[in-house]
C-alpha cells in the first residue's frame, strides 16, 4: 500500500506546511482566528486545534506515546491560544517526524487495534491505511484552514507538494 518513503516525505510536508501556516495565523489577530467562519469547526483556531487533536490521537495508537487528553469533542479546545498552539504544533510535528524516520515496511504492512471511545467501536486496520489517513486528515484541514484565512484578508502559502524543500530544516 505505501512504504516508509511515504511516511516520510508526508511528515517532512507536514512539518513545512504547519510553518508556512503558523506564519500566516500569526498574522492575524485574535478576532480572525475566532471568528466563525462556517467551517466545520467553525474557526480558524478551533480547526487549528482538531488538526493538532487528531496528530496527537494517532501518534499516540503509532508511537504508543501519550494521546490527547481531551475527548473529540473537545478537540477545538485543545490548546488556549496562538502561542501555545505554537508551540504544541511544534513537539507533534517533531514526535511525527522521529516516527516517520523510523517506521518499517514490515511494520507498515502489519495491523493496528484500537478502540474509539468516540464511537464505543473497536477497530483492526492496516498501519499503512491509518498513516495515510492521518496524513490525509492534516491536509484536509489545512485546506479549510488556507480558504479561511484568505477570507480573513490574510495571506495564503504554497501548499503544493512539488515545492517541498528538499533539504531541512522541516521544523
Amino acid at each position: 500500500m505505501i512504504e516508509p518513503g511515504y511516511c516520510l516525505t508526508m511528515a517532512r510536508y507536514n512539518a513545512w506546511q504547519n510553518g508556512l501556516m503558523k506564519t500566516a495565523l500569526q498574522e492575524l489577530d485574535e478576532d480572525a482566528l475566532r471568528a466563525d467562519r462556517g467551517a466545520f469547526f467553525g474557526s480558524i483556531m478551533n480547526t487549528a486545534n482538531h488538526i493538532l487533536w487528531g496528530d496527537t490521537l494517532w501518534m499516540g495508537r503509532f508511537d504508543k506515546g501519550p494521546g490527547p487528553e481531551l475527548g473529540a469533542d473537545a478537540s477545538i479546545a485543545m490548546t488556549p491560544n496562538l502561542p501555545a498552539w505554537t508551540g504544541e504544533r511544534f513537539r507533534m510535528d517533531g514526535r511525527i517526524l522521529r516516527w516517520a524516520e523510523q517506521v518499517g515496511a514490515l511494520e507498515l504492512k502489519g495491523d493496528l487495534s484500537w478502540e474509539s471511545v468516540a464511537s464505543k467501536t473497536a477497530f483492526r486496520k492496516p498501519l499503512a491505511l491509518c498513516a495515510m489517513h492521518m496524513f490525509n486528515h492534516q491536509t484536509h484541514h489545512r485546506g479549510q484552514i488556507h480558504a479561511m484565512v484568505t477570507a480573513a484578508g490574510g495571506e495564503g502559502w504554497r501548499t503544493d507538494l512539488p515545492y517541498l524543500p528538499e533539504e531541512g530544516p522541516w521544523l
